[in-house]
């Protein structure tokens, strides 16, 4: 199974998983972990899950239907772990903003100091003399992908090896990656980092690589012997937001943005006279995101409004950047809307986009109404420390599953 560009529809993602079920069980366990080209031991799908093309509950559903859970533990971990993620951070939104504001800082420190720029640009154009970094870099920035063993290897010696600031790495990751999610990439890296887990880093070593690339690759020079960084403990958590419900009566807009484009929850029960979609792809990172993830995004919301066709009514946007609330508001206001609804967008640019909108359509009087996913609302309260402790609930999530919505 080797499918290695990611045509934006959820026709795709549908056959990516119809051709993965079968190998989701002792095959994934057994090699997961290999870095092959094509990527034929994993699912590819994680592209389709970060913006809801297809959904979690979906994915494990399918993988549950073929599978025991014992069978298909390491799949079903792996999907939850970007559930856990995302329950982290929610948790923690401080550490979203850090991030961002450390990203800042360090693309001050590459203006200023020659070295680190030198550096910095060797390591995201793949020009770095060392051999299997380069060629992630490159394979990254030319498909919008990276197979998630490289990704810790290769934050390993960007951090270790490279000593360039962790937040610079994330931030490439980010802008490349057509599954770029701000808990996912920013929590994984801050723990590669030693950060996350206070202490406990990653090291890439050259043994590990050559065995799980079955020979590709076995780069020199590699610091085998670093210390974890050392950082400010993660704030303490907040309540686990609850998202709030229409109301009934209201005239109604629907606002999709590139979080979910799987709005039939949503749908249910509401008759929106009108659609508009919202998004913060291009607000990623100071610098410009990647077009190939531009592209997907706009390809997606093309997707999604052909879907559901018969249940937007007039579609308007997408809108983006410091233009979005004003013309968020134009387009209620020209439809008469009273109320918006949208899909609960986690931690994240479109997060930050929509809390810009808020406060100016509440002050004309529209509310606007998210709502957090069943699946979201079950598991995110339990992202309470580290994932083991998650895990020990995957059971009961599985169990529930077919009793909750998608």
């Amino acid at each position: 199974m080797t499918r290695t560009n990611h045509p934006p529809t959820r026709t795709e993602a549908l056959e990516r998983l119809r051709a993965f079920l079968p190998h989701a069980g002792r095959d994934y366990t057994a090699r997961r972990n290999y870095d092959l080209p094509g990527h034929p031991h994993v699912s590819t799908l994680s592209p389709y899950l970060r913006h809801r093309l297809i959904t979690e509950a979906e994915v494990l559903e399918a993988t549950l239907a073929r599978f025991s859970l014992s069978t298909a533990e390491k799949f079903v971990q792996e999907v939850f772990w970007r559930t856990y993620w995302k329950g982290w951070l929610e948790m923690r939104p401080g550490v979203w903003t850090d991030y961002r504001t450390s990203v800042r800082a360090a693309f001050n420190r590459i203006q200023a100091e020659a070295g680190l720029r030198r550096d910095w640009e060797a390591a995201c154009s793949g020009q770095t003399g060392i051999d299997a970094f380069d060629h992630w870099a490159q394979e990254m920035t030319t498909t919008g992908y990276m197979h998630n063993h490289a990704r810790m290897w290769f934050a390993s010696i960007w951090i270790f090896t490279l000593r360039l600031p962790w937040e610079l790495g994330a931030d490439f990751f980010l802008r490349h990656l057509l599954d770029g999610d701000p808990a996912s990439n920013t929590l994984s890296w801050r723990w590669v980092a030693g950060l996350q887990t206070h202490g406990k880093h990653y090291i890439a070593r050259p043994d590990n690589i050559a065995r799980y690339t079955e020979g590709r690759f076995r780069p020199k020079g590699l610091n085998l012997t670093a210390s974890p960084l050392d950082g400010p403990p993660p704030p303490a958590r907040n309540p686990i937001p609850k998202g709030n419900t229409p109301e009934p009566d209201l005239r109604t807009g629907l606002l999709l943005t590139d979080e979910d484009f799987s709005p039939g929850f949503t749908l249910e029960g509401l008759h929106p006279v009108t659609t508009a979609f919202l998004t913060g792809a291009d607000a990623r990172s100071p610098l410009e995101t990647a077009p190939i993830v531009t592209r997907f995004t706009e390809g997606a919301m093309n997707d999604v409004a052909t879907r559901f066709a018969d249940r937007l009514g007039p579609v308007a946007g997408p809108f983006t950047g410091p233009t979005a609330p004003g013309s968020l508001l134009d387009w209620a206001q020209s439809h008469d809307l009273r109320q918006i609804v949208t899909p609960y967008a986690p931690v994240g640019p479109t997060a930050d986009l929509l809390a810009t909108c808020e406060p100016l359509l509440r002050s004309n009087s529209i509310r606007l109404v998210c709502q957090i996913r069943p699946y979201d609302a079950m598991c995110w309260p339990r992202a309470t420390a580290g994932f083991f402790k998650f895990k020990a609930h995957i059971p009961e999530f599985t169990a529930t599953l077919t009793r909750t919505p998608a």
